[in-house]
């Protein structure tokens, strides 16, 4: 929707000037006026075209939640929370994002149909938090939940993160260091190889050879692993292609078992605190499935769902899935027992963020003795390839 620039007065005759988003002039004439505003001017905003937009971090948005908590908490009406924070927000695109929502608002908007605009921002899980918030006044309850929840969130992504980039900075060194070697340090051997005359052993051939392989088609290996990337990306975003690549992820030998454990973890954090904060579990399981981040626990999930429309509990489904180990069935089973589901899923997402603690840590310890001697097996193989003609010449000698 277009953006328009307006000045009007007010009823005891000061002048105010603001910008509001509508799809006509007529629309912001009706909208001021709603809000007592005679307006003066109206013209559209000039389009500001930005080739870079300053990103929006999880941690910007958590603080922007606990502020707001806090405001509502101290009474303070929500138009002049936002106001407050728009003023006072660092980053200019979230601080666009607010004053828009700010507009939204008083134009007649709820404050999660204002966040709901936006949502790579503000997604499902949050925009129905603040509904549920705003509908049981406990909007600054909820906001400290959300708050809660992202931070946890986010932590457990970071060591999922610190899991993965140990191997792949190794790796990543390995094909440089092999790579270097066989463009620039073999073919030096390789002159001097020439000059003896004699056939090279075996382990030497094969290293020169590969040397001249690098040399001549680096750029269709480029070309190639950059081709993989691309395809393994493309197919990441297909349906059949998702559900082949996490049906995978799920059976590998150590990170199946990081995944899962993650993948159980987001599930009980997610549901807890959307049951805690009022949501229905019907409308908590449709939006938890979405935020899954694998095909397979989404399906899961979302079998579960249409069995609780049925009238079945929770507990069963879950455990026909094999998703979910036992260990958990049972502890939600009791949740639905004595009512207290919330706390249960909370108790679970707790033990679940140590267990993937745990599981890093074991990854992280076995992988790096096995990187390492992978690595010095490439280097050592490579560097006596080239020194057993030597050793050779200087037998015969």
């Amino acid at each position: 929707m277009p953006v328009f620039v307006w000045e009007g007065k007010l009823a005891n005759g000061s002048i105010k000037r603001g910008e509001i988003e509508a799809e006509s002039k007529a629309a912001v004439t009706m909208l001021l006026r709603r809000q007592r505003i005679i307006p003066s001017k109206i013209k559209g905003k000039a389009k500001q075209i930005t080739l870079f937009e300053q990103p929006i971090k999880t941690k910007d948005i958590v603080i922007f939640t606990r502020q707001f908590a806090t405001m509502i908490n101290a009474g303070l009406p929500l138009v002049q929370c936002l106001e407050i924070l728009a003023s006072q927000q660092p980053n200019p695109t979230l601080k666009k994002i607010l004053s828009q929502i700010k507009q939204d608002v008083e134009g007649g908007s709820t404050f999660a149909d204002a966040l709901g605009k936006h949502p790579k921002v503000f997604d499902n899980l949050y925009v129905n938090l603040v509904a549920a918030g705003e509908i049981g006044g406990v909007l600054d309850t909820v906001l400290n939940r959300l708050a809660v929840y992202m931070e946890k969130n986010e932590a457990l992504k970071n060591k999922v993160k610190s899991a993965m980039t140990y191997p792949i900075i190794v790796l990543c060194v390995a094909f440089g260091v092999v790579a270097v070697l066989m463009i620039f340090v073999i073919p030096t051997f390789q002159d001097m190889f020439n000059q003896f005359g004699a056939a090279l052993p075996a382990p030497t051939q094969m290293v020169v050879d590969l040397s001249h392989f690098f040399r001549t088609f680096w750029h269709v290996m480029f070309g190639v692993i950059i081709l993989l990337i691309i395809g393994f990306k493309w197919a990441g975003k297909q349906k059949k292609g998702r559900f082949y690549i996490d049906t995978i992820a799920l059976k590998l030998p150590v990170f199946g078992t990081l995944i899962r454990k993650v993948a159980v973890a987001k599930f009980s954090r997610t549901l807890g605190t959307m049951i805690s904060s009022g949501v229905p579990i019907m409308d908590g399981l449709e939006i938890t499935s979405k935020t899954a981040g694998n095909v397979i626990v989404e399906n899961a999930i979302r079998s579960v769902r249409s069995a609780i429309s049925e009238g079945r509990s929770m507990s069963d489904p879950l455990e026909q899935t094999g998703i979910f180990p036992g260990m958990v069935v049972q502890m939600i089973a009791v949740g639905e027992a004595t009512g207290a589901m919330d706390q249960m899923l909370s108790k679970i997402a707790d033990f679940y963020d140590e267990e993937v603690d745990s599981a890093v840590d074991a990854l992280t310890s076995a992988l790096e003795p096995m990187l390492m001697v992978f690595l010095g097996g490439i280097i050592g193989f490579v560097v006596v390839a080239m020194y057993l003609p030597i050793f050779q010449m200087a037998a015969a000698v």
